[in-house]
């Protein structure tokens, strides 16, 4: 058995649907699950509907509608296939004629809302998928044992989900039974629903591979795979062929358009190897994400960065060797709710970095009690992940482009994985750095550890 999740674009309308009937068509005697995201752009336009009702109390819903009927109708879907639809359209503008009159938008009542997205998605899909003679049937994922806890808009399955969804799955497999699943979202234990959060779609897909103990879990974007560096600043980057969940999750995190760090969590559980692939190209070979690499391997494996960085110094204006001084600083960024991306520090002093998005006044206010606190903007953090037992290497080749380029470190950290080195530059210099990097590592002749050039 495998899983396969198709995103958004991968399923934006009739042509693409076909597309992705076809993956699927191919794959068939490995006993595939689906799990799909909304149509291309719908779960932004349902909550743009949302705002409108709250805030000017109209109720409109022709653009989704025009979407999801059109592609039925280009798909040539018997009439019988409205049945699933018109009712969910009907509930949808309900909700919204709701939202409009008591002018109130709850968590709950948006994640009520942009369920819809899903639950079109799977039926439409799986209609069609009928149509093509494939034994597809569409499933809310809390019929599957999809259950969570109630915190809307970033809920969290409980425990019992991991027995309840190998329940529910295997004898659908056994039937010879395509499921065709709702990603993103799931119910509480009062029925309610939930979503799961940012990148809940593949998170549904690894919990399916992670509690059935699948072979592997397929996740289909619109890029081959997991890129050296992203290929809107790097023209010639190049896919990845394998990495382990630890790397990919740097990546992730510092900026690449991969999975998100906990959408790999239940795999990193089980050891189930993650294939991310292009439905707009199945013929190339992806990347897999494994639990460990070979031992040879380059040095580096990709590069990213992350742009709109604010670099916070932080130095103690109190006697050297003042214990606390740490854990009052880091309270403080606890209180005020605020997520450090990078740090380094010493006895009396800290650098870390956040994104500039947030604003850092009440902060920068609170520390200014027991530190000299500055804030300075429009950096970018430049990651380099790659292998572990080379990382003077990286860090050697990595100053010396930085140093002919002109180009001062500002900061650096190696996180706790090993696996990432990270340092801050100005925004304007990072692209910059990016492209030299990738040259040296990527463009020049690589060998494995302990070869020779």
């Amino acid at each position: 058995m495998i899983v396969m999740k198709f995103g958004g674009t991968s399923v934006a309308g009739a042509e693409r649907i076909r597309q992705v009937a076809g993956i699927v068509k191919a794959r068939l005697e490995r006993r595939p699950v689906l799990v799909l995201s909304a149509m291309g752009d719908t779960t932004d336009h349902l909550l743009e509907a949302a705002d409108l009702a709250y805030r000017r109390g109209q109720v409109s819903i022709s653009g989704i509608e025009e979407l999801h009927l059109k592609t039925m109708k280009d798909l040539k879907l018997p009439a019988a296939a409205q049945k699933d639809i018109s009712p969910l359209l009907t509930e949808l503008k309900t909700l919204l004629t709701g939202i409009s009159l008591i002018r109130e938008l709850t968590a709950r009542t948006k994640d009520y809302l942009v369920s819809f997205g899903e639950r079109l998605s799977v039926r439409i899909a799986a209609a069609y998928f009928q149509s093509q003679g494939i034994k597809a049937q569409a499933f809310d994922a809390w019929k599957l044992g999809f259950i969570s806890n109630s915190a809307y808009g970033a809920a969290e399955l409980i425990k019992e989900s991991w027995n309840l969804i190998p329940e529910r799955i295997a004898p659908l497999a056994d039937q010879g039974i395509l499921p065709v699943v709702t990603g993103f979202i799931a119910q509480d234990v009062n029925g309610n629903i939930t979503t799961l959060g940012r990148g809940g779609s593949d998170l549904s897909a690894t919990m399916i591979a992670a509690a059935c103990r699948v072979e592997e879990v397929q996740i289909w974007k619109d890029v081959d795979g997991i890129l050296t560096a992203d290929p809107r600043i790097v023209k010639n980057a190049r896919p990845v062929e394998v990495v382990s969940y630890e790397e990919a999750a740097e990546l992730a995190y510092f900026g690449a358009q991969v999975l998100h760090p906990r959408a790999m969590l239940p795999c990193m559980k089980t050891g189930t190897p993650v294939l991310v692939k292009n439905s707009y190209n199945p013929e190339a070979p992806g990347t897999r994400i494994v639990l460990s690499m070979e031992k040879k391997s380059l040095p580096v494996r990709a590069i990213t960065s992350r742009k709109n960085v604010t670099l916070v110094d932080i130095v103690s204006t109190r006697m050297l060797g003042q214990y606390g001084f740490l854990a009052e600083v880091f309270s403080a960024f606890a209180r005020h709710q605020l997520s450090v991306d990078m740090v380094a520090t010493s006895e009396v002093s800290v650098s870390l970095t956040l994104d500039t998005v947030h604003d850092l006044s009440a902060l920068k206010k609170e520390l200014s009690q027991i530190a000299s606190v500055e804030l300075r903007d429009g950096k970018a953090i430049v990651t380099i992940v790659g292998n572990v037992k080379r990382s003077s290497e990286i860090l050697a080749r990595a100053f010396r482009t930085c140093e002919i380029l002109g180009v001062p470190v500002q900061m650096v950290s190696q996180g706790a994985s090993k696996v990432n080195i990270s340092f801050i530059v100005n925004d304007t210099e990072a692209e910059e750095v990016v492209n030299a990097l990738h040259i040296d590592f990527f463009d020049r002749l690589e060998v494995p550890e302990g070869g020779k050039k």
